[in-house]
C-alpha cells in the first residue's frame, strides 16, 4: 500500500473542502466589481454552507429517499474526484486507479444523482432542469472522454496522473497543436458538465433558462448544502485538472514535507488564478439559447476529434 499516495488524497480532500467555497466567493466577487456591484465578499459561500447546515430539510411527504440520498451521493462522487484527480500530486493511487473511464464515472454518478433530485421534487421545474441536464450530459461526456484520450496518446496511458507526469518530463507537448485542440475541449466540456456559462447562468432563476437551480430550487437545509458544496467541489477539482494539464510544474512528483506544501500552495493559486479568468470571462458571455447548446457541445467534440487524429497521426 503506497502511504505517500493516500496522504496525498487526504491533503486534496481537506485542502479542496476549503477551496472550493472559496473559489466561487472569489469569483462572484470578481464578477461584482466588473459588473459595479459591492459583492458579498469572499466568504460569504463558506456562511451560506455553514448557514444551511444548522437547519432541517423540508421534504414533500410524497417524496421518496432519492431525495434524502441524492445530495449525499453527489458530495461524496464530488469528494472521490479530489482523491482520484491528480491535483495537489502526481503519485498513483494503488486502491482506486485514476484512469480515465473510472473518473468519468465517478463524475457520472453526481450527474444522475442531481437530475434524479431534480425529477423527485415532482415539480414542473425540476423536472425540466432535470431533462435539459442529462442532455447535456449526454452531449459532454463522450467530449471528456476524447479530449483526454487525445492528452493521454502521447503518455501512452489513460492515467491521469501519468498524463500529468508525461507533460511535466517534456513541457513541449504542452504547446502542441494536439494538446490546445484537446484543452480547449476540454474546457467547454467542463464548463457545461459545472453549468457554467456560456451554456448555464448560475446566478439566475429564470424558469425557461435554468438548469441547475431549477434542479435544487426545492431543496433546503442541510439537502441544498451538501448539493451547493458537492457542486463546487466538482467545479474546483476539474479546474485543477485543466490547471495541471496546462501548468504541471509544482505538482508533487516526490513525497515530502516540503514539497507537498508546494504542491498544495501551488494548485491553491491555480484554481483561484483559473477562476477569476473564468469570472471575468463570464462577465462578457452572454447565456446561449437553449437549442444552441448541442451546437456548441458538438463543436468541441469535433475539436476532441481533431486532437485525437491529429495525435495518432503524429505518433
Amino acid at each position: 500500500m503506497n502511504w505517500f499516495a493516500i496522504v496525498i488524497a487526504l491533503v486534496q480532500v481537506v485542502l479542496f473542502v476549503f477551496l472550493a467555497p472559496l473559489l466561487v466567493g472569489v469569483m462572484r466577487q470578481v464578477r461584482a466589481r466588473i459588473e459595479g456591484r459591492a459583492g458579498a465578499g469572499i466568504w460569504q459561500p463558506w456562511r451560506d454552507v455553514r448557514k444551511l447546515l444548522r437547519k432541517d430539510p423540508v421534504r414533500s411527504k410524497d417524496s421518496s429517499w432519492m431525495l434524502r440520498v441524492g445530495p449525499v451521493a453527489l458530495l461524496v462522487s464530488s469528494l472521490l474526484l479530489c482523491v482520484l484527480l491528480p491535483l495537489v500530486g502526481t503519485i498513483p493511487f494503488d486502491l482506486i486507479p485514476s484512469d480515465l473511464f473510472v473518473i468519468v464515472s465517478v463524475m457520472l454518478i453526481g450527474v444522475v444523482a442531481l437530475a434524479l433530485v431534480g425529477l423527485d421534487s415532482g415539480t414542473a421545474f425540476g423536472g425540466m432542469g432535470s431533462s435539459r441536464h442529462m442532455t447535456v450530459a449526454a452531449l459532454v461526456e463522450p467530449t471528456l472522454l476524447l479530449s483526454i484520450y487525445a492528452l493521454s496518446i502521447p503518455a501512452g496511458t489513460s492515467t491521469l496522473s501519468l498524463i500529468v507526469q508525461t507533460r511535466l518530463d517534456t513541457p513541449e507537448i504542452i504547446i502542441s497543436p494536439v494538446s490546445v485542440l484537446a484543452i480547449v475541449a476540454l474546457s467547454i466540456a467542463i464548463m457545461a458538465e459545472t453549468n457554467r456559462l456560456p451554456i448555464d447562468n448560475p446566478g439566475t432563476h429564470l424558469e425557461l433558462t435554468m438548469l441547475h437551480e431549477a434542479m435544487v430550487i426545492e431543496t433546503s437545509g442541510r439537502d441544498l448544502a451538501w448539493l451547493e458544496l458537492g457542486s463546487w467541489l466538482k467545479l474546483a477539482a476539474l479546474l485543477g485538472l485543466v490547471a495541471n494539464l496546462v501548468v504541471p510544474w509544482g505538482v508533487v512528483t516526490d513525497f515530502s514535507a516540503l514539497t507537498l506544501l508546494i504542491g498544495a500552495v501551488s494548485i491553491g493559486l491555480k484554481v483561484l488564478l483559473l477562476g477569476v479568468l473564468l469570472a471575468v470571462g463570464e462577465v462578457f458571455l452572454a447565456k446561449v439559447r437553449l437549442f444552441q447548446v448541442p451546437e456548441l457541445l458538438a463543436g468541441s467534440f469535433a475539436l476532441a476529434f481533431l486532437a485525437v487524429t491529429a495525435s495518432y497521426l503524429v505518433a
